[in-house]
């Protein structure tokens, strides 16, 4: 089996949160955004993780320290350019996904499938598929599946401006061939800055297959560009894990005023109130009733006890 690795892009500082803390860092579910994206990559195999930072890099490393290895984007010169920095996975062999550090519901499946992706391609390209697909930049795609090119909104052609299929910024790659295309990416545009979507052109270019993988749920791609946008995924994400409880026999009054992180443990006959939040590792036995207005982070309630 390949080695399974993993590039988070974490750099920016997110100017729209109007925040002081790295945008990354903004919690969901109680886990900052980059520790919910590790989690889920982790959980689809990943072996080694780079989390490339730059703004308010040392608090970024703080907060993932021992769960990734880091690379330092200073100057930041676009998204190829953030790629670039993890060096320290030039000259191996296997599998690595791209991901964007402010998708905090991608799921762990989503990524199992761009890794088996590279079972018959070089490269593959996350895309979601929407009624309006807006301005966002258009993937095209060959009758025989394979990815032609990423195209911008600004650039596209009437044709292009009627495709369905947008860019989610997520990829897959052989490693090898990752590095080796990198250093066939240029900068001449109006930034001056790489670009990974032109990755696309320069792996077919050397004769590799893209292909695309779509995502089931279009909410699992949403990115996050301020405290808004941070609430709507926060809401997400709330309601897949509660929804997973419930279905595992967990009883709760109000299911929208209950928070759960993500790395929590439930027994079964637990009976949860409006206003419990259970967040970090908390562990809760069988039988377990919580009264409202309850906050637990890392505690561990033993079985049949009832909490007010």
């Amino acid at each position: 089996m390949p080695c399974k690795n993993a590039i988070v892009m974490a750099a920016g500082k997110g100017t729209r949160m109007h925040s002081d803390l790295p945008k990354v860092l903004h919690p969901i579910c109680g886990m900052s955004m980059a520790e919910l994206i590790v989690h889920s990559l982790k959980k689809a195999g990943a072996e080694r993780i780079v989390t490339v930072v730059g703004f308010g890099h040392e608090q970024v490393e703080k907060t993932l320290q021992g769960q990734c290895e880091f690379a330092l984007q200073q100057p930041q010169l676009g998204t190829g350019h953030a790629v670039m920095q993890a060096k320290q996975l030039e000259g191996t062999d296997g599998i690595t996904v791209v991901a964007n550090g402010d998708v905090p519901c991608m799921r762990s499946e989503t990524f199992g499938q761009l890794y088996d992706a590279l079972n018959d391609a070089d490269m593959a390209v996350l895309i979601v598929r929407l009624e309006d697909p807006s301005a966002y930049g258009r993937v095209v795609i060959s009758p025989d599946g394979s990815v032609e090119k990423i195209v911008e909104f600004k650039d596209c052609n009437a044709d292009e401006k009627a495709i369905h299929e947008i860019n989610t910024g997520i990829y897959a790659f052989d490693n090898r061939k990752l590095f080796e295309c990198l250093k066939l990416l240029k900068n001449d545009n109006a930034q001056k800055e790489y670009y990974i979507t032109d990755l696309v052109e320069l792996f077919k270019q050397q004769g590799y297959r893209v292909k695309a993988v779509e995502a089931a749920d279009q909410e699992e791609v949403q990115g996050v560009n301020d405290c808004s946008e941070l609430a709507q995924r926060e809401a997400v994400m709330r309601s897949r894990i509660n929804e997973s409880w419930m279905k595992k026999g967990v009883t709760m009054i109000n299911p929208e005023c209950t928070y759960i992180g993500p790395e929590v443990e439930i027994g079964k006959d637990v009976i949860l109130y409006p206003n419990v939040t259970l967040y970090g590792k908390t562990v809760i036995g069988d039988g377990v009733t919580i009264y409202p207005n309850v906050f637990l982070k890392d505690e561990i309630v033993e079985a049949h006890q009832v909490l007010k």
